[in-house]
């Protein structure tokens, strides 16, 4: 996998700016590749109450509200242009989407990447 497409994509979405006295977005953008090679892209809301959303869901939310959900490659770009991994929620998140998810590529920094998989050792799921 390629992520050099994907970390332009992310790295566009990852610009500051002001929502509001409480609020903002841009410090972290991401982009997801779907099974249908189609790209999704999404950035992040920082609210003072601690109820915005990461980049990745902002992306994830995209791609379903355009029919999708299987995830093949994912990144987040902070606006510094650093790699940085899925939050907890985010990788839960994502692994819920769609079971084949669990094989996603997601690149955590400049020269590793993992399968989703490996960031939820143990999927509480596979208990059911």
């Amino acid at each position: 996998m390629d992520f050099d497409t994907l970390y332009k994509k992310a790295y566009a979405k990852a610009k500051p700016f002001p929502l509001s006295a409480t609020a903002d977005a841009g410090g972290v953008g991401a982009a997801i590749l779907t099974d249908r090679g189609n790209i999704y892209t999404g950035t992040c809301l920082d609210i003072a109450t601690n109820i915005g959303f990461c980049a990745e869901r902002a992306a994830a939310a995209a791609m379903v509200t355009a029919g999708e959900k299987v995830i093949k490659a994912c990144i987040a770009v902070t606006d510094e242009g650093g790699i940085i991994p899925p939050c907890g929620v985010c990788r839960e998140f994502l692994n819920e989407l769609a079971d084949e998810n669990a094989h996603a590529l997601v690149k955590i920094d400049k020269d590793r990447v993992v399968e989703l998989s490996q960031l939820l050792p143990d999927d509480w799921r596979k208990k059911l």
